[in-house]
């Protein structure tokens, strides 16, 4: 038992130098291969991953500045739009006025006229009335003039 025991220690001691000599260095290397590979991996996913990072936090920069700029664009459309709201507001104010000012100026033109025929009417009448009552006949000079001092009273009255 004890020889099984010696002979069983020797094959073991026997087969762990020819592993250690013939396997463990070849499986060593594969080992370290992997190992490498697998830290490149890493460090490309990394390298990936801040990069990734980066184009990400220049899309948003990107995309606000984007906003902001659309939103100015948004608010000078409004104040141009108000401004101009404002300018018609006003041209049609100017122009309303205008238009008032204008009939007033008409209307007194024609209440101007309408009183000179008005007078002219009344000054004929009181003529022909007068001459009716005097019942003589009067010049066209006299007239003229009993005609202008009619007006004038008229005129002073009103």
């Amino acid at each position: 038992m004890v020889l099984d025991t010696v002979i069983l220690l020797f094959f073991f001691i026997l087969l762990m130098v020819l592993v250690v000599k013939f396997a463990w260095g070849p499986v060593m290397d594969m080992m370290q291969k992997r190992e490498d590979h697998i830290a490149e991996q890493i460090d490309v996913a990394e390298t990936n991953r801040v990069e990734a990072e980066k184009a990400s936090k220049e899309a948003a920069e990107r995309l606000q500045e984007t906003r902001q700029e659309a939103q100015k664009i948004i608010d000078d459309a409004k104040n141009a739009g108000q401004q101009q709201e404002q300018s018609i507001i006003e041209a049609a104010r100017a122009e309303a006025e205008r238009i008032k000012i204008a009939a007033q100026e008409e209307i007194r033109n024609e209440k101007d006229k309408a009183l000179q025929s008005l007078q002219d009417q009344v000054a004929s009448l009181s003529v022909l009335i007068a001459s009716k009552v005097i019942e003589k006949e009067i010049s066209a000079q006299d007239q003229d003039k009993l005609i202008a001092e009619y007006v004038k009273e008229v005129g002073e009255e009103q």
